[in-house]
């Protein structure tokens, strides 16, 4: 049975075919767009164009945001368009096929729990480091999601009193600085500090800086330019900080970092773990959870919500043999 799992995000909606090993077999990708109308259509024909090339039975779309406990309805998302809006519905009316959601960091957990960095882990947490932060929190292989469906929502912890705004209503949240979001500003900000001591980022910025981006900034630390690595080393501090936070509430078995930020891991892990180990409650007399870079990469989320698509239609063909 192949089934499609969609990963929106503030950047990209991604949708990929994939099997029951969790091996994912075809994929497209568009741009996130503004508004409900025109990221409907955008899922509808990334769904279409991965299945017109293959015979796909559900769809599972995985949103960064508030997800409700039934599956159905995004009650909210920071970075795209919907507010209490019956997702599951509209997509499988428009598509014709079953239809769950998922939280972006749930479906990714998930898939990290029965294929990659967690499996076997009685308590883990995904750490999820994209465009903002998605948090999941699994015990004995099944996702916590609160009174409400919408917990953790540990991007959203506010870690930096008056700090910089966030889209959450919030401001100084962890995702603000520790994102591909953050690692931009944080560049951007170096760079009005001290003009003189980056050369490319400082030449791509006078234009509009918004061309320094966070991928703009991990290549650059990555070719030795020193401000765009000292943006890094600060991600890497706040990474450490914020995983200290989820370690004193949770104190999980092991902890998943994962997203697109993920793809530059061995620049800022080795630091982050540092500095979790030095500030988390108890430091040197306890024992530190495993901190381990996603195996899926930044297909965990495709995977998870696929793999939820799949347990549906089994589900929904062991009622109708009732």
């Amino acid at each position: 049975m192949l089934t499609v799992g969609v990963d929106i995000g503030g950047t990209s909606v991604r949708a990929g075919v994939v099997d029951s090993r969790g091996s994912v077999i075809d994929t497209s990708r568009a741009p996130t767009p503004a508004g409900e109308g025109p990221l409907e259509d955008a899922i509808v024909a990334a769904v279409e164009e991965v299945s017109s090339r293959h015979t796909v039975s559900a769809v599972g779309l995985a949103v960064a945001g508030f997800v409700a406990s039934d599956r159905r309805t995004v009650r909210f998302a920071p970075h795209l368009a919907w507010r209490q809006a019956d997702v599951a519905d509209r997509m499988g009316s428009r598509l014709g096929l079953p239809v769950v959601l998922e939280h972006d960091a749930n479906a990714a957990a998930l898939a990290e729990h029965r294929f990659g960095a967690a499996r076997g882990a009685r308590i883990a947490v995904l750490v999820a480091i994209g465009t903002g932060i998605g948090g999941a929190l699994l015990l004995n292989g099944e996702v916590f999601r609160g009174a409400y469906g919408v917990a953790p929502e540990l991007g959203h912890l506010r870690v930096v009193p008056d700090g910089r705004p966030c889209p959450c209503g919030k401001s100084g949240c962890w995702e603000r600085y520790c994102s591909g979001t953050a690692l931009s500003a944080t560049a951007v900000e170096l760079l009005a500090k001290h003009p003189g001591v980056s050369t490319v980022l400082a030449r791509e910025a006078l234009g509009d800086s918004r061309a320094v981006t966070g991928r703009r900034v991990a290549g650059a630390a990555r070719d030795g330019d020193p401000l765009a690595q000292r943006a890094m080393a600060d991600l890497a501090k706040w990474l450490g900080e914020g995983l200290a936070l989820v370690a004193d509430v949770y104190d999980p078995e092991v902890v998943v970092i994962g997203g697109g930020v993920s793809e530059s891991a061995p620049m800022f892990m080795d630091d982050a773990r540092e500095r979790y180990a030095s500030v988390v409650t108890g430091a040197g007399h306890r024992p530190l959870a495993r901190i381990r870079t996603a195996q899926l990469g930044d297909d965990a989320g495709i995977v998870g919500a696929a793999t939820l698509a799949r347990e549906l239609v089994g589900k929904m063909s062991r009622n109708s043999k009732r």
